[in-house]
């Protein structure tokens, strides 16, 4: 959804979305699959990637975020394991990741850009000397140009296991303090922030900007719209509250129209708009383990 009828403060911060440098974008499972057949979105896949590369083209560092490893698995080995069933999930993990990863890598190429894979658990970010790894990869991979695809590693990492981060919405949130990012795109199959579910309240009111995120913490829902996807708002409140201590700017926006990325870094109304207010005592290894 579009804001049109933004205030003088909005237009401000909006426009400061021109100068960020360091882009990290997160896009889930569903809005990478087809939802009638479960079949990867080439086409909305190849607009994703070129989307990014004109980020990069523009000088931005860009980091994606991707959902979809086990949806992709599964659909290759045709089986549709239930929660309990972790081992085929895991398994499924594998071989979709393994597809995932060279799907993404034919589609850079074709704009000349280089990509690299980064799978992440729990412990990457909570184990110090991990973190500083992590922290070091990332950058040198920025500064080589790459543009890096991670995922949670979920051949080892299932919510049921004790590794696991949760899910790609606060992932990407981890990313991005991890590598100082100065902006966060949350990719999702809702316009963004609403006073309440808009699929059940048709009366729920659209929010373009929060400032202050303890007057939003109690909208977050736990579920998703698609039976393929896993992250619901509250993921993307928690995801917020590491963002936004970090100093990093984040939108959730519809991943409809991909092309909603350039418009939100063009400083244009799109999404809810998450103000930064970066907080040097944010522990991000303490609050994730007290989530």
């Amino acid at each position: 959804m579009r804001n049109t009828d933004p205030d003088e403060k909005e237009r401000s911060y909006r426009s400061r979305l021109k100068e960020r440098k360091r882009i990290v974008v997160k896009i889930g499972s569903s809005s990478l699959h087809h939802m009638t057949t479960g079949e990867l979105n080439l086409t909305k896949m190849e607009r994703l990637v070129r989307e990014l590369c004109e980020l990069k083209n523009q000088g931005k560092d860009v980091i994606l975020v991707s959902s979809g490893a086990i949806a992709v698995g599964r659909k290759v080995m045709n089986i549709n394991p239930s929660e309990k069933d972790i081992p085929v999930k895991q398994a499924c993990a594998a071989v979709g990741q393994a597809r995932l990863m060279m799907i993404y890598q034919k589609l850079f190429a074709e704009y000349n850009h280089t990509t690299a894979q980064i799978l992440m658990t729990k412990h990457t970010i909570v184990d110090e000397i991990n973190r500083r790894n992590a922290h070091n990869t990332f950058t040198q991979l920025l500064k080589m140009g790459v543009i890096p695809v991670v995922n949670e590693n979920d051949t080892v990492a299932i919510h049921e296991v004790e590794d696991t981060i949760g899910d790609n919405d606060f992932l990407s949130a981890v990313v991005a303090n991890l590598v100082g990012a100065d902006l966060l795109i949350l990719l999702s199959d809702i316009d963004g922030l609403y006073t309440d579910d808009p699929r059940s309240n048709k009366d729920a009111g659209f929010i373009s900007l929060v400032e202050d995120l303890n007057d939003v913490m109690d909208m977050g829902k736990e579920s998703t719209g698609s039976n393929i996807g896993t992250g619901g708002m509250s993921a993307k409140l928690h995801a917020a509250t590491v963002a936004v201590n970090a100093g990093t700017d984040m939108v959730i926006a519809n991943g409809k129209d991909v092309s909603v990325i350039h418009k939100i870094t063009e400083g244009r109304f799109y999404g809810t708009l998450f103000k930064s207010r970066k907080d040097d005592s944010f522990d991000i290894a303490d609050y994730i383990d007290k989530m």
